[in-house]
């Protein structure tokens, strides 16, 4: 007990309230943005993530990750939202929840392991080009100051941790922040700040059930949004834990997670707040400024609502272009850089899957979308590879007139068509034997092959045996296999 609370909670506590503060900051314009997103009052996104950064530090699978009100949510409630209004929504985010902690149980988080890399990739690259877009606004049609604190923001960030000692101590996108607010505010500078991003509030959140009729009308309602958040937000929070894993070189417990964003969310919902799930952007600013335990988390949204309610006077002032340059340094530390010099050496299939990825997602500004299409293609790719991997040799004896035919490799709907083809149906002989000790058969496709070739030989005279079925072949084989059973020709040749 001791041991897992200086691990998850103390053994960083420098680095992970620095950076707790770092995203705090970060948090808030971005909370406002996707509030106006959704179509909602600013103060609904941050409650939001106020809430589930506190309630996901205790309960999350991924020390380290932030979560909070999201772009990618924000997108699915907007025509809930001017359809049905607020109320409708927070009775949407506790349906999300319970999906959530439903997936959670059923271990729906073990399903990451049909996601390759190469969609993986094409989901990070796609990010890093959506966080880079949702900056453009804040740079077009505006004055020359907003380019020079821009500039001057990236310069800190990335030439500040370079400096001895002090460099090395205080996280260079919280030294941007403070830096460029000061200039701003010193000289007077008229630029867009975050004040002009909406309405700080003034309280914290309060318990708040939805107030909509609990009948069946409300539940067909908000049903297929619940279900749309609690897929994407359960998809970018396990793509999320993916990317923090591979950072700090430390697992993570998907199941939990699924089930810790819906204890999040359903926290959210009833504090006034939008669903949200788990930030790539804010993860990766977490982890690149020292944060590594749960106690950055929890930091993260302790300081925000701090902030939001004690610095209110002060938050307003920071310029936008400061957390612009933030958001562009996460952008450009998100994309994976390499994957463009891979496009020479991976195959093909690889790099097309990595591209319809970050093609679909940007096209659509849906990360579901995206991902789906990815591992769609990659199942696909994989399939017909496979495929090609089953090879049907041939002996004959002249003794007794027999032909042995030895089956190679994995049988299944894609190879089907090449094992029936590799059977010479014409050829005059007393006895055929077909050896799949050396084959596997995985569907029912691969089994109506293997009739049709049975039923075939016997048609043109021959006999035939079939042998070296491995067990797991030989269960489906029995069970929906048609040769060995009265009128098989009828059933299989439809006569």
């Amino acid at each position: 007990m001791i041991n897992a609370l200086k691990t998850n909670w103390l053994s960083n506590i420098r680095g992970d309230l620095l950076a707790g503060i770092v995203v705090a900051l970060a948090l808030i314009p971005e909370a406002i943005a996707f509030s106006i997103i959704a179509g909602v009052d600013p103060k609904v996104g941050l409650y939001a993530s106020f809430c589930i950064c506190v309630v996901i530090a205790f309960v999350g699978g991924r020390p380290g990750m932030i979560s909070a009100a999201t772009g990618a949510m924000a997108l699915l409630m907007v025509t809930l939202v001017k359809e049905h209004g607020l109320e409708y929504l927070l009775a949407a985010t506790l349906l999300t929840g319970v999906l959530q902690i439903a997936a959670g149980y059923l271990k729906l988080g073990g399903l990451m392991r049909f996601v390759s890399r190469s969609v993986v990739t094409g989901f990070v690259n796609a990010l890093a080009i959506l966080i880079f877009m949702a900056q453009l606004p804040e740079l077009t049609n505006v004055t020359w100051h907003v380019y020079a604190m821009t500039a001057a923001g990236l310069g800190i960030i990335y030439l500040f941790p370079y400096l001895p000692v002090v460099g090395r101590i205080l996280p260079s996108p919280l030294v941007c922040i403070v830096v460029l607010t000061a200039v701003a505010m010193f000289y007077n500078i008229d630029i867009r700040t975050v004040g002009d991003m909406g309405q700080l509030p003034d309280t914290l959140p309060i318990f708040l059930w939805p107030d909509v009729p609990l009948n069946l009308d409300t539940l067909m309602i908000i049903l297929p949004y619940a279900v749309g958040l609690a897929v994407v937000g359960l998809l970018e929070s396990m793509m999320t834990a993916t990317i923090v894993d591979d950072l700090t070189d430390t697992p993570s417990d998907r199941n939990r997670e699924c089930r810790g964003q819906g204890i999040a969310n359903i926290g959210s919902g009833l504090l006034g707040g939008m669903a949200g799930c788990a930030m790539i952007g804010q993860s990766i600013i977490n982890i690149k400024s020292g944060g590594r335990t749960r106690l950055s988390t929890l930091a993260a949204g302790v300081f925000l609502i701090l902030m939001v309610l004690v610095l209110d006077n002060w938050l307003v002032q920071i310029p936008m272009a400061a957390l612009v340059a933030v958001m562009i340094m996460v952008a450009i530390g998100t994309f994976s850089w390499g994957s463009i010099k891979n496009l020479k050496q991976h195959p093909m299939s690889t790099n097309i899957v990595m591209v319809v990825t970050v093609v679909v997602v940007v096209a659509t500004h849906n990360l579901a979308y995206g991902v789906l299409a990815g591992v769609l293609l990659a199942a696909l790719f994989f399939a017909n590879k496979v495929g090609h991997f089953m090879l049907v040799t041939s002996e004959y004896d002249e003794n007794t007139d027999t032909r042995t035919y030895n089956v190679v490799g994995q049988v299944f709907f894609s190879s089907s068509e090449k094992f029936t083809a590799s059977f010479d149906f014409k050829e005059a002989v007393d006895n055929v034997v077909i050896d799949l000790s050396r084959a596997h058969f995985w569907d029912i496709t691969a089994v109506g092959a293997l009739d049709k070739a049975v039923i075939k030989f016997r048609r043109e005279g021959s006999e035939v045996e079939v042998i070296g079925l491995n067990k797991a072949s030989a269960t489906i084989v029995d069970r929906f296999g048609v040769h060995d059973k009265p009128d098989a020709v009828d059933q299989l040749m439809g006569h």
